[in-house]
């Protein structure tokens, strides 16, 4: 059932703390408890695979190179929103406008060049965004890259642009770059616990990062001598994310449903608000896709937020 905002605002929900612009908290409000499990918790379907690794994601599954495949995953689904990049917006949201909200993708890249000095330039706008009926706008922030200069001179923009249009802001935060790798490594709980606090830092509403993992080696002091385990480690970047709400990545295809859905408790048990599964519900049949989606919307209902 859906919750009015004054239950929600009664309930302590994720958004009762925020200092919120009314349209941040209106196209938050629709994404937390609009749409998906409506608890304050998020499931969000990303489609920007075909950009950041090329078409060779979709060969597992063929029928998933057709856009389609995945807008009708995320509407029957109940997904609380699609993220994908303008293109894709523009030729194929039309029909399905209200149905799912959109977070659109304001940068990007291929894998083509290194990642020793990743950017992620912008080719689409909070302008876009607005125009689109978007609820939130994405942006991916390569932490530690050689570029790391120019990333945060362009997020700025996007970001003052998302105050003024009251557009929430998702920051994909990514540890990538040559200084990365001779840290560590870009899952390590170091690299992945910074990017979680540049999130905070930098003012993203939302943040997606990975499972951190066991590795110490190469890894700055004191995270060289922390011995956590998987549990310790993801509830610590959330504490390092603060009141930015943290969602964690589904990663590569498990063909292991049951795994899947272990993966998807443990996040929640960790303190996260959510979860970004693309590949793992995409890459399936369709219906096995839907029957996965609606277990995991089984799990999320015990952790409202």
């Amino acid at each position: 059932m859906k919750q009015n905002l004054q239950e929600v605002s009664n309930s302590g929900s994720p958004l009762s703390r925020l200092t919120l612009s009314h349209g941040k908290r209106t196209r938050l409000w629709r994404l937390l408890y609009g749409h998906g499990p409506r608890n304050g918790s998020l499931l969000v379907l990303p489609l920007d695979q075909g950009l950041e690794h090329g078409p060779t994601d979709f060969f597992p599954n063929p029928p998933a190179v057709d856009p389609e495949y995945q807008f009708r995953l995320a509407v029957e689904g109940n997904f609380s929103a699609i993220a994908l990049g303008i293109g894709l917006a523009e030729k194929y949201m039309a029909e399905y406008c209200g149905r799912i909200p959109l977070i659109l993708k304001l940068n990007g890249k291929t894998n083509i060049p290194s990642d020793a000095d990743a950017t992620s330039p912008l080719f689409a706008s909070v302008e876009d965004a607005v125009r689109l009926g978007a609820d939130a706008v994405g942006y991916t922030m390569y932490v530690g890259s050689p570029r790391q200069h120019d990333e945060f001179r362009q997020f700025e923009k996007v970001r003052q642009d998302c105050e003024r249009y009251g557009m929430p802001l998702v920051l994909w935060s990514y540890p990538r770059g040559s200084a990365v790798n001779a840290k560590g490594g870009t899952n390590t709980l170091y690299a992945q616990d910074y990017a979680a606090r540049v999130a905070l830092e930098l003012g993203a509403d939302i943040v997606k990062l990975h499972e951190p993992n066991d590795s110490t080696t190469n890894v700055p002091a004191p995270y060289s001598q922390l011995q956590e385990d998987a549990a310790a480690r993801c509830a610590r970047v959330v504490r390092s994310a603060g009141r930015t709400m943290v969602l964690f990545s589904g990663g590569v295809k498990d063909d292991d449903d049951d795994a899947v859905l272990r993966q998807v408790e443990f996040y929640m048990q960790s303190g996260a608000s959510g979860v970004m599964f693309g590949r793992n519900m995409w890459l399936r049949p369709f219906e096995q896709a839907v029957a996965l989606t609606r277990a995991v919307h089984t799990i999320m209902a015990r952790y409202p937020r």
